[in-house]
């Protein structure tokens, strides 16, 4: 062990061996990997070791497919057997709506490029395994690249391979304590002291602990999980193949062949939470005591799903525990005010997103950025209040318990709410506002006819269509009231602050009382937001963005500070409602003597709002004219009430983010997460039309490279969608004759309208206006067309009148 590397992975499991081994792949060699006992000393020893294509995350299942095909090369590599058995894997439907979400899942995993799924009638499902039961089955999906591997020659493997790139693997070596230094981290460990630039907590069920020696409260907690591996079966004697990987979703049971036996796993129900401090130090190869009796409800359905485990003995029960984040999904890359620490934990599924999440980590440690739109297991998805302990065990059991539970894309699930609520909650609960949660904060979707209605779980369109279909009415025809709580706020101040702005930002910047849309740029030309920046024009600028992307935009931001300036993050103490409608102005004319009228689109002052004074913009994604109204948290109650008596004969109505979903489809104004993201750049999502190219900015060069080479390969546009009782969602996939051209980044109906509309990155010779294409809703094939951009007031008269 020498006393200087550039990098120290903590944790000898299967991710901490792949980030090893992609760290040594992609240049870094002066690393080691730090294990308290031996490698694979933790949950990796006793995983199950499947891996199959399915992620709701499409993003994420493009890192599991490449994990997969990683697997045969470290074998190669390493001169270690991974002990691969690609069975194939099946995963089956046993209700009306899952078997509908199953077609849409497959059409999705064409989107990405993983074609080699197929629907299977329960009759092929019985053939393919034909130890099962298909009682009950209405389908299922077979992918052919599905199966299971040997956990711990997986492992080995792994490190074997990052050995042979000249790292180090030090066994028998616990971490004791870590250090931040001015240049890295003082690693103290059992065996002395090391310096390393970059520390990586890979640490698997102890992660919560090596989180907390940098000052780092993890969102992570270990829940016991059950699996049984059963004595011999005939009837598998008798075959020559091996039975497929079987998931079947109403069972909770996952299955796949083990010798001449079978593993069945359970996600019960009844979960069990272990440890959620972090395992003892001394824990490693031990197991947790069976528990029949708590998962004898999945038990009984398994054994009906495969009859012949009635008739044979059980040989092996584990009941071990592993880590899971609140929404089962890693925590991977840097911890802003950590600089050189980096996570790469929570992984559930390590030996199926392992390889994945070593490549996309190794990748950001080195170059700065991962290749792939990471955000789905980005530590920065969370804040502070996720570290709350009560927050992370209903949230971590809540997923455990779901995992094989249908979620529809309309239903709210209850765990860890509510957390945050803006002011006026309980006013706005009053008048039946249904809610929806976004980074921990209760935002409105949409204010219900009567307390009692309750709202149908669907994947197609539910019985609140007709209510948001009155509140969109209200805003084109009247005023609609909207709480913009869930709008996040960065105060940026200080005599560098427009130079900072200018180069963080690709735009130019707004004059003083004026606001501007600015993309923001990665230095590969990336998107890293879709921003509006305010000028107050009092060396005062504020930055808004998406509620949830605080802490992402923040890290951003602090990663790419300049000189006398600083950002403070004002979103809660600074809150606020907008008013959009063609009598949004009259309801402010009521309430002030100040010149709102005089207030240019894409303006911005403060002026006295009733009793209140208020900062104002005057911006409206929902296309209409239209104002943001800022108060702080103490102002807001207040302000609600003053706007809905000023608005009382002018029809105003409050409405929900619903609605506005729908009202900014019909503008074509694309949103995050959906049309933007960090894995297109500006030019692909129409956000080049706001870069100031006469400037020098982050992703400049990139951007330029990109414009003077002739544009990107696909562009977004807008479709209409010949669908019926079912919308677009997104990740469908977009067809010009058998040709796959796109997929839709996100859909819905347009109410005023009257269409159904998507958004859709396609290719540049499928973008045109008019081509016909088809699309993918809920499974079902629908025709559809390109049209302009802006199919409601395509001039923009509703919004600058």
């Amino acid at each position: 062990m020498k006393s200087h590397y550039r990098a120290v992975v903590i944790g000898g499991g299967v991710v901490g061996a792949s980030v090893l081994y992609h760290l040594a792949k992609f240049g870094w060699t002066d690393v080691c990997l730090i294990e308290r006992s031996v490698l694979t000393a933790g949950s990796s020893w006793h995983a199950a070791g499947g891996f199959h294509a399915l992620n709701a995350d499409p993003n994420i299942a493009s890192l599991q497919a490449y994990t997969i095909d990683l697997l045969s090369e470290i074998e190669q590599e390493s001169g270690q057997s991974v002990g691969m058995h690609m069975t194939g894997g099946m995963t089956l439907a046993g209700t009306p709506d899952r078997w509908e979400w199953l077609q849409s899942a497959y059409r999705t995993f064409q989107s990405i490029g993983i074609d080699d799924c197929r629907l299977i009638t329960p009759q092929e499902a019985g053939e393919l395994c034909p130890i099962m039961s298909t009682e009950g089955i209405l389908g299922g999906m077979w992918a052919d690249r599905e199966g299971y591997v040997d956990t711990t020659g997986t492992v080995h493997a792994y490190a074997g391979a990052a050995k042979k790139r000249g790292t180090e693997v030090i066994e028998h070596n616990r971490v004791l304590e870590l250090h931040q230094v001015a240049d890295g981290w003082q690693v103290v460990t059992e065996k002395g002291t090391i310096h390393a630039e970059h520390v990586v907590n890979a640490a698997g069920l102890w992660a919560k602990q090596v989180g907390r020696m940098a000052g780092v409260e993890l969102p992570v907690s270990p829940l016991n999980h059950h699996y049984l591996i059963s004595d011999t079966i005939p009837e598998l004697e008798q075959l020559d193949f091996e039975v497929p990987m079987t998931v079947d979703l109403e069972g909770f049971t996952y299955m796949r062949q083990d010798q001449k036996g079978i593993l069945l796993g359970i996600y019960e129900i009844d979960h069990e939470h272990w440890m959620m401090d972090g395992a003892p130090w001394e824990y490693g190869f031990e197991l947790q005591q069976e528990d029949p009796d708590r998962i004898e409800r999945e038990l009984t359905l398994g054994f009906e799903r495969y009859p012949a485990l009635q008739t044979t003995g059980v040989k092996t029960w584990v009941n071990g525990a592993f880590t899971f984040a609140p929404d089962g999904n890693p925590l991977v890359g840097p911890v802003r005010g950590k600089p050189g620490y980096w996570c790469a934990c929570g992984v559930m599924a390590g030996f199926l997103q392992g390889g994945g999440v070593g490549k996309s980590l190794a990748e950001w440690m080195i170059h700065g950025e991962p290749e792939a739109d990471v955000f789905g297991m980005d530590v920065a998805r969370f804040g502070d209040y996720a570290q709350n302990k009560r927050f992370i065990k209903e949230t971590t059991g809540q997923f455990y318990t779901r995992r094989f539970v249908m979620t529809y894309p309309n239903e709210q699930l209850p765990a860890g709410r509510p957390l945050k609520k803006a002011p006026a909650y309980d006013g706005m609960t009053a008048a039946s506002c249904r809610w929806g949660a976004s980074y921990g904060l209760e935002i409105p979707l949409y204010f219900a006819p009567s307390e009692d209605f309750t709202e149908t779980p669907t994947l197609k369109r539910s019985n609140a269509f007709d209510i948001v279909a009155d509140e969109c009415k209200a805003v084109r025809e009247a005023v609609g009231l909207l709480d913009i709580s869930a709008f996040s706020r960065f105060e940026v101040s200080g005599v560098g602050a427009e130079a900072w702005l200018n180069r963080i930002m690709a735009s130019k910047l707004p004059a003083p009382g004026r606001a501007k849309l600015a993309p923001m740029l990665s230095p590969e030309g990336q998107l890293k937001g879709d921003l509006t920046v305010f000028n107050w024009g009092d060396g005062i600028w504020w930055i808004m963005g998406s509620y949830y992307l605080r802490e992402w935009h923040m890290r951003w931001f602090q990663d790419h500070m300049g000189e006398d300036v600083e950002v403070r993050d004002v979103t809660d103490a600074i809150t606020g409602f907008s008013l959009s409608g063609p009598n949004s102005r009259k309801v402010l004319e009521k309430l002030t003597d100040g010149p709102i009228a005089d207030l240019p689109f894409m303006g911005c002052g403060t002026f006295d709002i009733g009793m209140l004074r208020l900062k104002v913009g005057r911006l409206s994604v929902a296309g209409e004219l239209g104002y943001e109204l800022h108060c702080t948290a103490a102002e807001h109650i207040t302000l609600r009430e003053t706007l809905l008596e000023a608005g009382a004969n002018l029809g105003i109505r409050e409405v929900g983010f619903n609605a506005l979903l729908s009202l900014r489809l019909e503008k074509s104004f694309g949103i995050w997460s959906a049309e933007f993201t960090q894995g297109y750049s500006a030019a692909q999502t129409g956000m080049d039309r706001w870069i100031d190219w006469d400037k020098d900015f982050i992703g400049r060069g990139a951007a330029l490279k990109e414009r003077d080479a002739g544009g990107p390969e696909q562009v977004v546009v807008t479709l209409e969608v010949d669908a019926t009782d079912a919308d677009a969602s997104g990740y469908e996939p977009v067809w010009q004759g058998e040709t796959r051209v796109g997929f839709v980044t996100s859909g819905g109906y347009g109410h005023t309208t009257g269409k159904s509309l998507a958004m859709a990155m396609v290719d540049r010779d499928a973008a045109a206006e008019g081509t016909d294409l088809t699309v993918h809703i809920v499974g079902q094939e629908r025709a559809a067309r390109v049209i302009a951009p802006s199919p409601y007031d395509p001039s923009g008269t509703a919004m600058r009148g």
